[in-house]
């Protein structure tokens, strides 16, 4: 679980070090918020959950993932399985929840949501990222990017409320994150990847550095990498 929550900056992982360092970063901001019992939705791995359990005051860590989902890991196992419809647990079960990477592979977002929401306590907290920049991945399932405009019509939609959305990068991360996909996963030679790599790698780490993600505003013209958020029921 270390490349998750302290991956190394080298040139093998030029496609990942940027969007696992930009979740974890979201995801130690909102600690605070986490508390009692928590739901892992598209858990996959767990990777975050010795970090979350020793440093927030989370007492209850579950993890659920959806029965048709990749065997990651075949020591690891979800607690729980669903069938993408119905979660098999009561009302107002969980004190906060988190769903990272995930929304973009529902093929009916608002169902997902809707079932957090029934889960969550009152005022409970969900939070979430999502990929906006990224090359298709788990074909065929991956349905959706999401602009905020309409991530947060369908959080709204579902029942949450007190939206609080914010980028993962803006232009400058945009351009590292594509590059460092490019030299590590398209098409090319071998000795050709290993090359790119080293003659790139500075050049993802300044434009990484150069990224003012405080200062990223979802307006005309603007990119970003992804989405990351919390909501409350």
């Amino acid at each position: 679980m270390k490349e998750f929550i302290d991956i190394p900056f080298r040139t093998d992982t030029l496609d990942r070090y940027l969007i696992r360092t930009s979740i974890f970063s979201a995801l130690k901001i909102n600690l605070p918020s986490f508390k009692g019992k928590l739901l892992d939705v598209g858990c996959g791995k767990m990777p975050y959950r010795d970090y979350v359990l020793e440093h927030s005051d989370v007492e209850d860590y579950i993890g659920l993932d959806i029965e048709t989902a990749l065997d990651y890991d075949k020591k690891i196992k979800p607690d729980y399985t669903w069938n993408g419809i119905i979660m098999p647990f009561g009302d107002n079960s969980f004190d906060c929840a988190i769903a990272t990477e995930v929304l973009e592979h529902c093929p009916e977002p608002e169902v997902t949501l809707k079932e957090l929401y029934r889960v969550l306590k009152p005022k409970g907290i969900l939070f979430f990222t999502v990929p906006f920049l990224w090359n298709l991945h788990e074909v065929p399932h991956d349905e959706y990017r999401f602009t905020p405009f309409a991530l947060q019509r369908h959080l709204l939609m579902a029942g949450f409320k007190e939206v609080n959305l914010k980028a993962t990068g803006g232009w400058h991360a945009s351009m590292a994150q594509m590059l460092g996909l490019w030299v590590r996963r398209s098409p090319m030679t071998k000795m050709k990847r290993k090359y790119l790599s080293i003659v790139l790698k500075p050049i993802i780490k300044f434009l990484i550095r150069k990224d003012k993600i405080n200062k990223v505003r979802f307006v005309e013209g603007e990119m970003i990498t992804g989405l990351y958020g919390t909501v409350k029921k």
